[in-house]
């Protein structure tokens, strides 16, 4: 396992304990740059305008598209880290 893999499992599990609710582009930031480390590039059907949370989740991940894993794992413990302060 490399350093960022545990830098990230690590922000994982510190995510749970933060003190306060992140914003809502926070928490589709956390989202989409979990996705595309763990996944890759967003897959599936958009989801419809009714669904005004899901359509929002599919596109932060959707805008990283091509985005490395290395790199959203990056954005991902930078924007955990900035929530602890």
């Amino acid at each position: 396992m490399s350093e960022l893999d545990d830098k990230f499992a690590f922000a994982q599990e510190d995510v749970k304990k933060l003190t306060s609710k992140p914003s809502n582009e926070d928490l589709l930031t956390l989202y989409s740059t979990f996705k595309q480390a763990t996944k890759g590039d967003a897959t599936g059907k958009r989801p419809g305008r009714l669904d005004m949370v899901g359509r929002a989740k599919f596109d932060a991940w959707a805008a990283l598209s091509g985005t490395s894993s290395d790199a959203a794992k990056e954005k991902y413990v930078a924007t955990v880290a900035r929530l602890r302060g």
